[in-house]
């Protein structure tokens, strides 16, 4: 690994972890040795990159650094690049057409020599069919954003429509269709709702009375005990 990219491996990787991290912890991640890592850190310190620590304690990054834009490595705009296929061929559109800006951008500040790596990919993503929906995803995110309440009127496998009122928590992209996490009142718990089986949606004034960190919490707790439920009861049928 070149100098260069040494540097640039140790501000992403205290960036990446919390507290100090140990020269020893550096140059275990890099593979390179403690001396280099040493004079590495010296070198980055020379440049005034607002690193903190000292050998034997470990090194911090001071927070609000940032690197120079689109810094990628070979492998990290390849993960890019794939990324924004894959969204461009299963967004809705708006977030579809934002994907295929992205690449737009890429291509044009990336260096000469990793543009193939936008214009002719080594990967590709597999066409699908997108799902019907009458509901935009936009205005599920935008209600996650902004951290309020919606209504939906929601339809079952039986074709039965229920309304409700739920707060969103979550958007997940699948290969087909896309699903949303949310604490519904009528049911009063945690549901997930396929969103090709909305019927209509709209965003209340009304804010979710519940800080989101703490409702996320509480969702990944519900997540987790129902996945523990399921793996006892698999245990139980061997």
């Amino acid at each position: 690994m070149r100098k260069a990219e040494r540097l640039f491996e140790i501000v992403q990787l205290l960036r990446r972890l919390d507290g100090p991290v140990s020269a020893q912890r550096i140059a275990h991640e890099l593979g390179s040795s403690k001396r280099s890592v040493y004079r590495d850190i010296a070198a980055l310190m020379s440049q005034n990159v607002p690193i903190r620590g000292e050998a034997g304690i470990g090194y911090v990054l001071e927070k609000g650094f940032d690197m120079p834009p689109l810094m990628l490595t070979s492998d990290e705009l390849d993960a890019a690049v794939l990324g924004a296929h894959w969204v461009a061929s299963r967004g809705e559109p708006d977030l579809a057409k934002a994907a295929l800006n992205l690449l737009a951008k890429i291509e044009v500040v990336v260096p000469a020599r990793l543009r193939g790596h936008v214009l002719e990919p080594a990967t590709s993503v597999a066409p699908v069919v997108p799902a019907s929906e009458m509901v935009n995803s936009s205005l599920l995110r935008n209600a996650i954003r902004s951290h309020r309440k919606m209504t939906l009127l929601y339809e079952n496998d039986a074709g039965e429509r229920t309304s409700r009122v739920i707060w969103p928590i979550l958007l997940g992209y699948r290969d087909a269709g896309r699903i949303l996490a949310a604490w519904c009142e009528l049911r009063d718990g945690f549901r997930y709702f396929r969103t090709d089986r909305m019927v209509s949606a709209v965003i209340l004034e009304q804010p979710i009375p519940e800080n989101t960190l703490a409702l996320r919490a509480r969702w990944r707790t519900a997540m987790d005990q129902e996945r523990a439920s399921y793996a006892n009861q698999s245990d139980e049928m061997d």
